[in-house]
């Protein structure tokens, strides 16, 4: 029988037996939307996460920190206190990096703490205050959106001179340029010179809430520990140099602190990577598990349309009788009730894509995730829907191919 011919016979089969055919094909479309689905949904994870952590540490940045400044997962007590014994980076730490790193790079020393920013009566509370050299602008790519940011000599002199994010400027001067006006911090007036453009949020907190000051301003003596610096922030071009950046200050550091070859590092850099290394094992457990989940459904509508078509083949035994005496092979009645399964299934798997699909799209608008599509995937839900139906057709297409013509024709 020609396969458009069978494919043909089979969506008649399907059409006229509606409610059959949508419970026959139940169980594919479950298991192909749930493959569908939460691939997205962890495709939509994968750039949410890499997007947020990258807002967060920086393109193409890493830090070099006493300890991780983002754990994912959890710490052990024996960690934390290894990790309370590591020696401060000291500021001549920094300039020494600072000088002798050889890999062009951007860096900036940097040092945080929360204060309240004062305008006359008016308060913003809690604001992150960044202690930071010139280039941090450069380094973190922040849009000035009023103003400008302030100078390598502003730092070098100290100047009481500040960069706000635009939480704060809508919280201070509602209706007011703020460039040009003085804040307080900390009691010390600074000067507003520029306003950083609207950011949102990551992870539920406002990137809006800060302001940004020379490393070198009275906000280091609160911020800082003494003599030391939180962190030193370096940006390279492209990944490739920011490795050998990486390389190159680890051995700088292990020199200057004189660490021994199978002494461990007692610093560390903290990356986008890095922060991303336990929302990667997690999305690996999800992955892992999705086979398993997805085949449970698949087993189960491979199972229900196998005992559907077994019904068919009892149904329709007078028709399979006529065929054989009317010259059908045997060949041609399995080809026929192969097909039929297949068809079935593939139209339970098509169903399953779009409505895969569907669930991506509603989770992308009801929530922060840009749930991704992969096309991989619709492929793999199709192929397995073919496969399914093949699979559970072949018992009812065998015990049809060995009716006998006469004894099917007496079946009432």
């Amino acid at each position: 029988m020609p396969l458009l011919e069978a494919v043909r016979l089979a969506f008649h089969a399907l059409w006229t037996q509606k409610l059959k055919s949508f419970f026959s094909l139940i169980g594919v479309l479950i298991g192909v939307t749930f493959l569908i689905a939460v691939v997205s949904i962890v495709q939509g994870m994968n750039v949410y996460m890499t997007d947020q952590f990258t807002r967060l540490v920086g393109m193409n940045s890493f830090q070099v920190r006493r300890f991780p400044g983002i754990q994912t997962g959890n710490v052990s007590e024996e960690q934390w206190r290894e990790w309370r014994r590591r020696p401060l980076l000291s500021e001549d730490d920094a300039a020494f990096l600072m000088a002798n790193i050889q890999t062009p790079v951007l860096s900036t020393r940097n040092c945080q703490g929360r204060a309240i920013v004062k305008l006359g009566g008016k308060e913003a509370p809690d604001i992150n205050v960044t202690a930071a050299d010139a280039t941090v602008f450069r380094i973190k790519n922040y849009d000035i959106e009023n103003g400008r940011g302030f100078t390598a000599q502003e730092v070098r002199a100290g100047a009481h001179v500040a960069v706000i994010g635009d939480l704060v400027a809508e919280a201070l001067f509602e209706g007011i340029d703020p460039v040009g006006r003085s804040v307080t911090m900390q009691g010390i007036p600074y000067r507003v010179v520029g306003v950083v453009a609207k950011q949102g949020t990551t992870f539920g907190m406002s990137l809006d809430k800060f302001a940004i000051v020379p490393f070198t301003s009275h906000a280091q003596r609160w911020t800082c520990p003494r003599n030391a610096v939180r962190q030193l922030e370096v940006q390279a071009a492209d990944v490739v140099t920011m490795r050998a950046a990486i390389d190159e200050v680890e051995t700088l550091l292990r020199a200057r602190r004189g660490l021994g070859p199978t002494e461990e590092n007692n610093f560390d850099f903290q990356t986008a990577d890095g922060a991303l290394e336990g929302w990667n094992k997690i999305a690996a457990i999800l992955f892992a598990a999705l086979p398993g989940l997805v085949a449970i459904s698949l087993v189960v509508g491979g199972i229900v349309i196998m005992n559907i078509m077994l019904m068919a083949v009892a149904e329709r035994t007078k028709e399979i009788g006529l065929r054989k005496a009317l010259g059908a092979k045997r060949r041609d009645i399995m080809a026929q009730f192969i097909v039929e399964s297949a068809t079935l299934a593939t139209v339970g798997a098509v169903f399953g894509v779009v409505l895969g699909i569907g669930l991506a799209f509603v989770v992308k608008r009801v929530s922060p995730l840009p749930a991704a599509v992969a096309p991989w995937s619709i492929g793999v839900g199709v192929f397995l829907g073919v496969a399914v139906g093949m699979t559970a057709g072949i018992l009812p297409a065998s015990r049809a191919s060995k009716l006998d013509p006469i004894e099917a024709l007496r079946a009432e």
